[in-house]
């Protein structure tokens, strides 16, 4: 691994020895490359989900409640939004490989605490410490592949990541579903499961990965990166909470969502006196990367906010064991692969990418509108047929966003800007299932407190969630009946949004994509820069 020599003028990107930019590489030593990156980044993500359909029978064995259910997803998710963006700024100060192989190891100490957690509280500490590490294996992943590979060959490659993070979101609650019904195994393998691949990746990542490293004599804006993280998490513990613990128009409303504001205006302003901002405000100037940044939270939002509960809509509303749950989940996974491989394909071969852009994003509401109609009589079949309609506007959508914002801006913001769309994207899947978990739980506690007299389990938005094997027939009619309401109208809240995502696409500028990767563009750009 070469250093470069560091830079006089510590704001000043740092010029590439000629040493240090690398030949380009052939398509089988990029693959070897990536190959530790993807197994890091698969297991990474299958950390959000593999818990899907595990979550019932954790938190029946845990003596949880249903906003217990939704804290477990969202706080990976949180930790992992929140620290997304420092990890994109070390990734512009130190080496990338050994940043990602740090990931990593965080990674695999969340998931020995979790796979040990005696209680719902060291798990969802055990989640916190999953997130981070999350975090900057999401972040690391594309600011890597885009220092290696040229914009106008990244299609290819954004199609194998794209399946990749599809896979690892949706293929999680299948694995989780066969590791809780397999007797001799149960739920806890769903954290240990992913510990050995960390490993070989880790392992991979040191044998494969070879990046120069650009360091600078910086300073991280830490207040800046503390205030930026207690500004979000304040308002995800509001929309968390809303609904559930107090009314949305309640004091607690106020005092949460004006702290929060409050929070990020002063994060704002440490940013914008900071020599080396956590996130550079001066990169939303450039529209391409405002309005994908927008797509992204849009698509964060629709995706992980509505299809995070589908695994409980399986086992409660239809009565499906958590495998057969899981299987139901593979329409998802085939519409999302097949369409990021495919649009990956073409993009690299005709190098035009904004149409798949809009495709995607109306072919995704189109999806969530769809499953806006389910219920509890709804056939497989169909709801088959939604959820593929869903993965392909996704899968069409969502890398490509990444690849248009890495195409428009210099090799030197390159991590800030894949940084920056991670961390809305992931924010807008935090916010999407803290609130609509909040909702789903408030319509559960009125739909049974309705028909029933009283929810399961008792007070509102801390009922249990039920088993269905210890109801009576006429109540476990009316449990599934309520559970499939909900979970439709999740996806109708969540269909407006998702077009929201056309709306911001249609304004985004198509340019040709650069044919120089981004170590090669960084090199080309260091004289201008002196």
């Amino acid at each position: 691994m070469t250093d470069v020599t560091t830079s006089p003028d510590p704001t000043a990107a740092e010029p590439l020895d000629p040493d240090a930019a690398p030949a380009r590489m052939s398509r089988r030593e990029v693959l070897s490359a990536l190959s530790g990156l993807m197994v890091g980044l698969f297991v990474s993500i299958l950390a959000s989900t593999i818990v899907g359909n595990a979550l019932p029978r954790i938190i029946a064995d845990l003596h949880g409640s249903q906003s217990v259910y939704t804290w477990i997803v969202t706080t990976e998710l949180l930790a992992m939004t929140a620290t997304v963006p420092l990890w994109g700024k070390m990734a512009d100060l130190y080496s990338r490989k050994l940043l990602i192989q740090l990931s990593l190891c965080l990674f695999v100490a969340g998931s020995l605490i979790a796979g040990f957690t005696p209680n719902v509280e060291i798990l969802i500490v055990s989640r916190v410490v999953q997130g981070v590490g999350a975090g900057g294996m999401t972040a690391l992943a594309m600011i890597v592949m885009a220092a290696m590979i040229p914009p106008r060959e990244l299609g290819r490659y954004s199609g194998i990541f794209g399946a990749v993070f599809g896979v690892g979101t949706i293929a999680g609650p299948l694995i989780g579903g066969v590791l809780v019904d397999t007797s001799w195994l149960g739920w806890r393998w769903c954290f240990l499961f992913g510990v050995p691949f960390t490993l070989l990746s880790i392992y991979l990542l040191q044998r494969t990965l070879h990046l120069p490293v650009a360091r600078r004599k910086v300073t991280i804006d830490w207040l800046g990166a503390f205030l930026i993280i207690a500004g979000i998490s304040t308002l995800l513990i509001w929309s968390t909470l809303a609904g559930s613990k107090f009314a949305w128009a309640s004091w607690q409303t106020a005092a949460l969502v004006a702290g929060g504001i409050v929070i990020l205006a002063l994060a704002v302003l440490v940013e914008s006196r900071a020599a080396e901002p956590i996130i550079p405000l001066g990169i939303f100037r450039n529209r391409t990367v405002s309005l994908t940044t927008v797509a992204s939270i849009l698509v964060g939002v629709a995706m992980f906010g509505g299809t995070v509960f589908l695994a409980q809509y399986f086992q409660v509303s239809l009565g499906k064991s958590p495998t057969v749950a899981g299987l139901m989940s593979l329409p998802l996974i085939f519409g999302l692969l097949v369409s990021s491989t495919v649009a990956g394909q073409l993009i690299t071969k005709h190098g035009r990418w904004k149409a798949y852009l809009v495709a995607g994003a109306l072919i995704m509401t189109v999806g969530m509108l769809l499953l806006g109609t389910i219920g509890a009589t709804t056939s497989v079949v169909l709801i088959s047929v939604y959820m593929a309609v869903l993965g392909i506007g996704v899968g069409m959508l969502m890398q490509n966003l990444v690849l248009a914002a890495q195409n428009d801006v210099p090799a030197a913001e390159l991590g800030a800007a894949t940084s920056v769309l991670t961390f809305f994207r992931s924010m807008g899947g935090a916010i999407g299932v803290s609130a609509l978990g909040a909702v789903l739980a408030s319509k559960v506690t009125s739909g049974l407190t309705e028909r029933l007299g009283a929810p399961a389990g008792g007070g509102s938005g801390s009922a249990a969630v039920p088993n269905l094997a210890d109801l009576p027939e006429p109540v476990r009619r009316i449990v599934e009946d309520v559970y499939g309401n909900a979970t439709a109208d999740l996806f109708l809240i969540g269909a407006p949004i998702a077009f929201l995502a056309v709306l911001a696409v249609v304004f985004i500028k198509e340019k040709p994509l650069s044919t120089l990767s981004g170590d090669e563009r960084r090199a080309q750009e260091a004289p201008a820069i002196h």
